[in-house]
């Protein structure tokens, strides 16, 4: 497998820890560590007696339950945890790819929602959202890309970095249309949790057919990036185990105190999400404001959901 440079990481690598101030970040702010165990009473004293062996390679059996408490129709058995999403991606591309399969990929993307594709060998065509549409995408343009060798289509709801989100009925649509043309659907939902109305909230792609990959993680909607915990939810036991032998291969396991955090912050999801779009929102009233008075030399659609957006400077740069 060949990469390309992973252009957004180098950047980030480059300037997100020396800038006075960033505006490029996609994760909410991060919680303190002191912040988060005092949840619970004996939080704090609890990670200082964890033991710091190997962990299950699954995932530990109650976060894998704290993460299938996000859901509906998932069950503890039907998670993989991940080091972050970044690995989630690069394992679950390896095995649900062979060379020569066709991909269409939501764009603008996370690069390694289409990059991973391409080193394995795959074929990848972009599906574009337009500006002038506030980025919706077009189902009729996806069905004049797809050849007998699609596999899979992978798309992002909340999308990064323009917050847009479809509607339920345009998500079963899309559902439907991978049913009739025999591909199967990868959603990176990491910013599930985080829509502006609650009511516009979707399901998880993997509560809708049995076939279809949802992707999880603590790092953006969580605001909890240093735990580097990710998953993958689905349906689908044979992928789960054939990326559970591939993880064998990766980092076999996750680090145990980040285990034990990410399942005490999932027993309090609502109370860090709540806080989180507080932040957003207070943020987006002020970004309204600037936008407003700065109307003639920037263009943008409102993000329905996510922490990020997406404006340009008028002409196109």
């Amino acid at each position: 497998m060949k990469l390309s440079p992973f252009h957004l990481e180098r950047y980030f690598a480059r300037h997100e820890f020396s800038a006075p101030y960033l505006l490029g970040s996609s994760d909410c702010e991060s919680w303190r560590l002191d912040e988060l165990v005092a949840f619970e009473p004996d939080a704090a004293g609890c990670l200082a007696r964890l033991h710091l062996g190997y962990t299950e390679s699954l995932g530990a059996p109650d976060l894998r339950a704290a993460v299938a408490g996000l859901y509906e129709k998932i069950d503890a058995d039907e998670v993989l945890v991940h080091a972050g999403a970044g690995e989630a991606i690069f394992n679950f591309m390896n095995v649900a790819l062979e060379p020569g399969d066709h991909v269409v990929v939501q764009e603008p993307c996370y690069q390694s929602l289409a990059e991973v594709a391409r080193g394995i060998g795959a074929q990848v065509t972009p599906w574009r959202g337009r500006p002038e549409t506030g980025w919706a995408l077009d189902l009729g343009d996806l069905e004049r890309v797809l050849t007998p060798r699609t596999r899979w289509v992978v798309v992002n709801f909340p999308h990064n970095p323009t917050g847009f989100l479809p509607t339920r009925a345009f998500l079963d649509e899309l559902v439907g249309l991978s049913r009739r043309h025999g591909f199967r659907l990868f959603c990176d939902e990491v910013y599930r949790g985080l829509e502006q109305d609650p009511a516009d909230r979707l399901p998880a792609a993997a509560e809708l057919d049995e076939g279809a990959v949802s992707l999880g993680v603590m790092s953006k909607s969580f605001g909890l990036a240093g735990l580097r915990i990710g998953w993958i939810a689905s349906r689908d036991a044979r992928l789960l185990g054939e990326m559970a032998r591939f993880k064998d291969y990766t980092t076999i396991c996750n680090a145990a105190p980040s285990e034990f955090l990410a399942t005490l912050a999932l027993r309090h999801a609502d109370a860090i999400l709540a806080r989180n779009l507080g932040i957003v929102k207070d943020n987006l009233a002020l970004l309204d404001a600037f936008l407003a008075n700065h109307a003639s030399r920037f263009e943008w659609t409102r993000p329905i959901a996510g922490p990020i957006a997406f404006p340009r400077l008028r002409g196109g740069r």
